[in-house]
């Protein structure tokens, strides 16, 4: 069955999906959708994924959407994907799921409402408030706390004390990455006091150095266009 992955690549989800299919070597066709002209709303895709969002994917004629659940989905139905990327022991593996769990109603959450209540609220053309920026840096700060003190462990360099990264770092890294918007003296305020965060962010960037720059390659012109409208 042929797999077609749905995304854009400013978004932090979509990336993660890319970025485990690529580094489990699954093969699949990408399929561009431009949120900027509401592809995501239309008809055609909303067969694909009634939420209107990216990612979603298509696999023969099975549809599913929710990252973490693609995520899943994909590295549990190839075979060949290594078993670090979402571990057969159900032990290991349900603790990736309590990250994943635990990333949307805090890392992702902190980072979404700071973001669009500081640079990208006003590129997108919404409103912002001094105190959801407020909020959001309270709980982001709070998450990168949680992420040294309950996830990092000296046992080994990934989350949940792994030899080597599962989704669960995927999906939290990518979501880090997306920092890249914010005005350099906000990222360095907010990353500066975790240095532990800082280490594993290279240690995931280096283990998938094959195609990690390249799925960024997005974000990394957007972030040089913001900087230079703020110039």
């Amino acid at each position: 069955m042929e797999l077609k992955v749905y995304v854009h690549r400013l978004s932090q989800p979509a990336r993660a999906v890319l970025l485990l299919c690529k580094s489990a070597g699954i093969e699949f066709e990408e399929v561009f959708i431009d949120l900027t002209t509401k592809q995501q709303k239309t008809p055609e895709f909303l067969e694909i994924n009634p939420l209107g969002q990216v990612p979603a994917i298509s696999h023969g004629d099975f549809n599913l959407y929710e990252s973490h659940a693609i995520l899943i989905y994909l590295a549990s139905a190839f075979p060949g994907v290594a078993d670090h990327w979402y571990p057969s022991d159900l032990q290991k593996r349900a603790k990736v799921h309590a990250v994943l769990d635990w990333h949307h109603s805090n890392l992702r959450r902190g980072s979404v409402l700071f973001s669009l209540n500081t640079t990208l609220g006003p590129v997108f053309g919404f409103p912002v408030s001094e105190e959801g920026a407020a909020e959001g840096e309270k709980l982001l700060s709070s998450s990168l706390s949680t992420i040294e003190s309950v996830f990092l462990n000296d046992n080994g360099s990934f989350l949940l004390g792994a030899d080597k990264p599962s989704i669960a770092d995927l999906s939290l890294v990518c979501e880090i990455l997306q920092f890249e918007t914010l005005k350099e003296e906000d990222r360095k305020r907010i990353m500066e006091p975790h240095k532990k965060v800082q280490k594993w962010v290279d240690d995931v960037k280096n283990a998938t150095k094959a195609h990690f720059d390249d799925i960024h390659e997005t974000l990394y012109g957007f972030c040089a266009m913001l900087k230079q409208k703020s110039a």
